[in-house]
């Protein structure tokens, strides 16, 4: 970790996720998603952003974008967004995300998951804010789509409380739950 950086690290997953009709599919991979999330990330100090995806397609997009901004004109056009998305890794899917924390911390790190309903292994904020002032390693996992797939929340070591806005409406943006989430984390 550098200076400034947390703990935490954030995994925004393409797949397995749910759709509207409950199943299991992949999604796609979005422009606004892989910058707003990472200027977040950035803000707060995120020690890394990864999006995991398995489609060799989404993987040559998103290279070809981060190329423009890390290293073509986009990286001297924009130094703020250059510094931004050097945070982001793109992998192929959760398994890997794991190993390479794990080789790094010497352990595997928490596994937090977000849902829009409460699970059984809910983690109150407060606690794993704690953890993170630690210096525990921290992943956390935000779903695409209608939320991430049964098989992953099964692997998570906590979940964190879902994001109550006071209305029935219950389907926030990623982008929108990324931020809520690290704000009530590393927030002041």
């Amino acid at each position: 970790m550098s200076k400034g950086e947390t703990s935490l690290y954030l995994a925004l997953i393409h797949h397995p996720v749910m759709n509207k009709n409950q199943e299991i599919i992949g999604s796609a991979v979005t422009n606004l998603d892989i910058h707003d999330i990472a200027r977040m990330a950035s803000t707060y100090g995120v020690a890394r952003y990864f999006i995991s995806t398995p489609w060799a397609d989404q993987h040559t997009m998103v290279k070809e974008l981060l190329d423009h901004w890390l290293h073509g004109h986009g990286a001297t056009y924009n130094p703020a967004r250059k510094e931004a998305l050097s945070r982001v890794r793109l992998v192929w899917n959760l398994d890997e995300i794991v190993d390479q924390l794990g080789k790094e911390f010497g352990r595997k790190p928490l596994i937090i998951t977000t849902s829009a309903t409460e699970q059984e292994n809910t983690l109150p904020w407060q606690e794993l804010r704690e953890r993170i002032g630690d210096k525990e390693p921290v992943l956390i996992l935000f779903g695409t789509a209608h939320g991430l797939a049964p098989e992953i929340l099964q692997r998570a070591d906590y979940s964190l409380p879902p994001i109550q806005g006071g209305t029935q409406y219950n389907h926030l943006s990623v982008r929108s739950a990324a931020s809520i989430v690290v704000d009530r984390l590393l927030g002041s």
